[in-house]
């Protein structure tokens, strides 16, 4: 997990105008297992700048999961102390010495996601995520999940994080404006069975989405994680199926020539497998589960969807087969949404 030194630099130019921008922890050392810290980073104010690469600076076996969070306001925010640590966990019994706020105080939206010892992402040519200036991205939040703490307990420091690539806003490199959108659900896992955690919503806003990489999470009991798009007809197509016990990268897509457009409607399974005794809710430690599916798309222009999240209460009150807007579904898709 070795960073060079010149990357603690927040700001470096290279002779190709990209900026490597080091989101790292400021050597932490949690505590408690299922700590959560986050720290903010402050973009640009009159300006904006794109994102157009990802590379991991840490380890599954410090990280559980990295975060990198949008926000207009973060949910911490001290005037004199530029690398403010606070805790995060917001669903989390973890008691800590720093201040307990959430990631955002105003407009959340997540802009990438790390687990598992996934490698770096670097998007499709003319592709960004725009930050700073008008975005409404002030600041970028990195939250960091610590699930073990054994070698903080014996007096190690932590600076996991991502390090960014940018490109100036002035660049003429990149015409697509990238965007997530984060399908999940809440619900329960009853002992000793196989469940589905299901989850829809449709897309109201008239823009026409390229879906180009997906990433899917859960905790230790996800077998299967599929999303899926549904047009007006009925027709399912789908986006990205993944075992979620493999590194949660963001993988292409199925199909490059995919698009999701308004009144289009995005569907998502967990397939999950409690082998335990007792039952499992959703929550943020690891001894819970999540059942998450990213769509990383992009758009020709500037406007990406206000809708950034579509969650659902899951088991056993939400189900596919409940929810009216999608109709029946077809007997195939019900297979192929849990098979790998």
């Amino acid at each position: 997990m070795a960073v060079l030194a010149a990357m603690l630099m927040v700001n470096i130019v290279s002779a190709e105008q990209h900026i490597t921008f080091p989101m790292l922890m400021p050597d932490v050392q949690p505590m408690q297992k299922d700590t959560y810290f986050c720290t903010s980073f402050k973009m640009p104010r009159n300006e904006h700048q794109y994102i157009i690469e990802f590379t991991p600076n840490a380890s599954m076996n410090t990280a559980h999961h990295i975060l990198v969070y949008g926000c207009e306001v973060p949910g911490y925010y001290e005037r004199d102390t530029p690398r403010a640590i606070w805790d995060c966990g917001e669903m989390a019994e973890t008691v800590t010495d720093f201040p307990r706020a959430g990631t955002c105080a105003r407009s959340s939206q997540i802009v990438y996601a790390w687990a598992m010892d996934a490698p770096k992402l670097v998007l499709p040519d003319s592709v960004g995520f725009k930050v700073g200036g008008k975005t409404g991205i002030n600041y970028l939040v990195l939250q960091v999940h610590y699930a073990n703490v054994d070698k903080f307990l014996n007096g190690a420091t932590d600076n996991s994080g991502i390090v960014l690539t940018l490109l100036d806003g002035k660049t003429d490199k990149v015409k697509k404006r990238a965007g997530v959108l984060l399908l999940g659900t809440g619900g329960s896992l009853p002992p000793h069975r196989v469940e589905h955690m299901e989850t829809s919503c449709a897309i109201e806003e008239p823009l026409v989405l390229h879906p180009f990489a997906f990433r899917t999470h859960t905790h230790k009991l996800g077998h299967v994680v599929s999303g899926w798009k549904v047009d007006p007809s009925g027709k399912w197509e789908l986006v990205g199926r993944h075992d979620p016990q493999k590194p949660q990268m963001f993988y292409p897509v199925e199909d490059k020539a995919i698009t999701v457009t308004q009144n289009d409607i995005m569907a998502a399974r967990c397939t999950m497998n409690n082998t335990q005794s007792h039952t499992v809710h959703i929550g943020s430690t690891g001894n819970d589960e999540m059942c998450n599916f990213y769509m990383m798309y992009y758009v020709d222009g500037d406007r990406v969807l206000d809708q950034k999240y579509c969650f659902s209460s899951g088991p056993p009150s939400y189900r596919w087969k409940y929810d009216r807007m999608l109709g029946e579904v077809p007997r195939q898709v019900d297979y192929e949404a849990s098979r790998l």
